[in-house]
């Protein structure tokens, strides 16, 4: 079985970083701000408030854990966990390299702005979440600008990161299991004959099963009639 990972949370304050300060103490890994932004547009399709979103919270976060090349030599060191399938998450996952197909990005349907940067040297982490004041900043800093997306892509780069994020150190633990690299033995259902990698499935009356056999309502089909 499957079991997800859980976050504790330790409340410690925000970490008061602003966007300069991630930038300029990283820049001989990272790129700039504006690189990032114009990678993140080309790899989601155009450019949002939520682009400006995700790229400042992965910047936040890699800062918060020391984490300057996490396409380079901290690759190994970085998952990230996101909590909305929305823009930013495309950019958080361009920014930090974590990829579902590497099994580092690691998705919660949770509908939230919100997502976590794992050191797994260290089982710890910091869980970055948007502010829903932000807007309401966007809407006060350029009361000039009629259009609320306008205004929020511009406040987004010029707020600073304590005005935008809330930032909690948290403890994570990510089992082996789920890691990349990780072999184990692939099994078939005893009851519709399909594969299942990693441990998704249940035990029955001696037989092993998937999780959509064994539990049908998850399944996002039909059959058709």
């Amino acid at each position: 079985m499957f079991i997800c990972p859980l976050f504790t949370v330790h409340c410690s304050p925000p970490t008061g970083l602003r966007l300069r300060d991630a930038i300029s103490e990283s820049e001989g890994m990272m790129e700039s701000f504006e690189t990032l932004l114009q990678r993140a547009e080309a790899a989601h399709g155009h450019m949002c408030a939520g682009q400006i979103l995700g790229v400042r919270m992965a910047l936040l976060g890699l800062k918060s854990l020391g984490i300057d090349d996490p396409l380079g030599a901290d690759r190994k060191r970085l998952v990230t966990f996101v909590e909305i399938d929305r823009c930013a998450t495309d950019a958080i996952g361009m920014v930090t390299g974590c990829r579902l197909g590497k099994r580092t990005l690691k998705y919660r349907d949770w509908g939230k702005m919100a997502a976590t940067f794992v050191d797994l040297s260290q089982d710890s982490g910091v869980r970055v979440v948007a502010m829903e004041t932000s807007r309401d900043l966007a809407r006060q800093l350029h009361p000039e600008i009629e259009s609320k997306s306008r205004q929020q892509m511009l406040a987004y780069r010029e707020l600073d990161d304590e005005q935008l994020f809330r930032v909690h150190r948290v403890s994570v633990h990510v089992d082996a299991a789920e890691l990349p690299g990780y072999k184990a033995d692939r099994v078939v259902c005893a009851r519709c004959g399909e594969g299942i990698n990693f441990g998704r499935f249940e035990e029955s009356a001696g037989e092993k099963i998937c999780l959509t056999c064994a539990h049908p309502a998850l399944r996002y089909w039909g059959e058709n009639l």
